[in-house]
């Protein structure tokens, strides 16, 4: 099902199924079952929900930018792909499954001489093979013991069985293990059974059924009718476990499992680029009248935030206000970095503006030697996307993923400068108010800002404290001090 913004409960169907909601960068936010999506999901979209719902929710909710869902056949198959998607994804609005709330699997541990089927909950790397998960536990216990005993397979947990083992099996009892343990079949004929067994639990029940239902009948027909309810228990264990058509999801194709490279292939489709743009950096600067230049830079790997590659700049060789000039700087500060530190270019570069801002970006990179690298411009007001050597700017679709994952890019590189920006004006700010003082001159702006550290921490502290930490000051001055940085702290805010 493709990503869509906005909900109209027509577009669902009435029917079991998984859906996932994800936010503006189309990360995975919450993955939910229900017997009838239409109902499930249109509760999220009610407005009165809002009023009622608790915060977790209410965030949930506020958080929602796109979403979409996967039809199934019945609740249990959409029991087992909520699990698996909220395993793939690990959202964050997901209550984590604890471990006795997972389903049963089966597995094989490959490593023994003899493997065997045990089950499992949690699957582990290594040389194992799963099928599952299976959400009817107690009929897959039932079935399981069903096959062990019918394929002879051993039900014992030494990986090694030898005689010792054997003295403590109650299997030697009933007869119904093979006994690998003292030579009974060998290991190539020990693995035929377990093959057939396998052949079961990829679906191939047919045979096995037949079986069972002539040994159904048999046992009625001798009116030994426990015996034949047993056999048409184990028949119907069979179809509701490993049946084909209740077989599901041991490799799941996850439903829009990754927008993020689907963004990134329709961009490298809609510019023409030659390698998938996976490895994208994006540029923005914030001033206001050239005072407190700074510029950011964000970055998104396969059409997701990468936070922690997140930078900043102090515009430190413009004066005046010329946003071309401080693009031109911070693009030539950080591919100059790249270039010392031998580190790999990004596979594409924004830069928030349109041709003049372009245009410098190219300058820079062209005055520090960097080799040729696709980069573009957004001009935020009609969306046009401005390319290198292109007088006309490249128009797409604002439903476009590749438009949304460059705003995405764009509002996030804006976010990360503007932030930047008022905590260095508020710093500006506050660091000011004590040349207003009477009795503070440079020096002791100087200790006090020393020994408190910011005006934060300065206004926190009390007349007494102020005196005592900065010798000569006095508590009168010291007084004047914190009722001046405190009667202005809602104006720095």
């Amino acid at each position: 099902m493709p990503l869509k913004t906005e909900f109209h409960p027509v577009d669902v169907p009435a029917k079991p199924g998984v859906y996932v909601y994800r936010d503006r960068f189309g990360v995975v936010i919450y993955v939910g079952k229900a017997r009838n999506l239409r109902k499930r999901m249109s509760s999220y979209f009610q407005p009165s929900r809002l009023k009622t719902a608790e915060p977790k929710l209410r965030s949930l909710i506020n958080s929602i930018h796109t979403w979409s869902y996967e039809v199934v056949r019945s609740e249990d198959e959409a029991l087992i792909l909520e699990s698996r998607l909220i395993k793939a994804y690990a959202p964050h609005y997901n209550i984590l499954m604890r471990d006795d709330k997972r389903y049963l699997l089966l597995k094989i541990d490959w490593n023994e001489k003899f493997p065997t089927l045990t089950l499992a909950r949690i699957e582990k790397p290594g040389n194992f093979q799963y099928f599952g998960p299976f959400p009817k536990g107690s009929a897959l216990k039932m079935t399981l013991d069903f096959l062990l005993a019918h394929f002879g397979l051993r039900a014992c947990r030494d990986s090694e069985p030898n005689e010792e083992t054997r003295k403590h099996c109650l299997k030697r009892i009933i007869n119904d293990c093979c006994a690998p343990c003292i030579g009974k079949v060998t290991v190539e004929e020990y693995r035929q059974r377990l093959e057939a067994a396998l052949a079961v639990l990829k679906g191939d029940i047919a045979g096995l059924q037949a079986e069972l239902e002539a040994k159904m009948k048999t046992a009625a027909a001798a009116m030994d009718f426990e015996k034949a309810a047993r056999y048409r228990d184990i028949s119907a264990n069979l179809e509701a476990v490993f049946g084909r058509k209740n077989r599901k999801f041991e490799n799941p194709e996850l439903p829009d499992s990754d927008p993020g490279m689907l963004a990134v292939k329709d961009l490298a489709d809609k510019l023409g680029l030659q390698n998938l743009p996976r490895h994208v950096i994006g540029f923005d600067i914030s001033n206001i009248l050239g005072k407190l230049a700074v510029a950011s830079l964000v970055v998104m790997r396969d059409g997701k935030p990468d936070r922690s590659s997140y930078r900043r700049f102090r515009i430190k060789t413009v004066d005046q206000s010329n946003d071309f000039a401080m693009m031109k700087e911070v693009i030539m500060r950080h591919f100059t970095r790249l270039m010392e530190n031998e580190t790999p270019f990004p596979d594409l570069v924004m830069v928030d503006g349109g041709k003049g801002q372009l245009s410098s970006a190219i300058a820079g990179l062209i005055e520090i030697g960097a080799p040729p690298l696709p980069i573009l411009g957004l001009a935020e007001k009609n969306e046009e996307i401005y390319l290198p050597g292109q007088s006309d700017p490249v128009i797409l679709s604002r439903h476009d993923p590749a438009l949304k994952m460059l705003q995405s890019l764009r509002d996030e590189a804006h976010r990360f400068a503007i932030t930047f920006h008022r905590s260095l004006r508020h710093k500006q700010i506050e660091r000011s108010l004590l040349d207003d003082i009477p009795g503070v001159g440079s020096k002791r702006k100087i200790e006090l800002l020393r020994k408190f550290g910011s005006i934060a921490a300065l206004r926190k502290s009390t007349p007494e404290e102020i005196a005592e930490k900065v010798p000569g000051l006095g508590l009168s001055l010291a007084e004047k001090i914190h009722e001046t940085i405190t009667a202005a702290k809602k104006s720095v805010s």
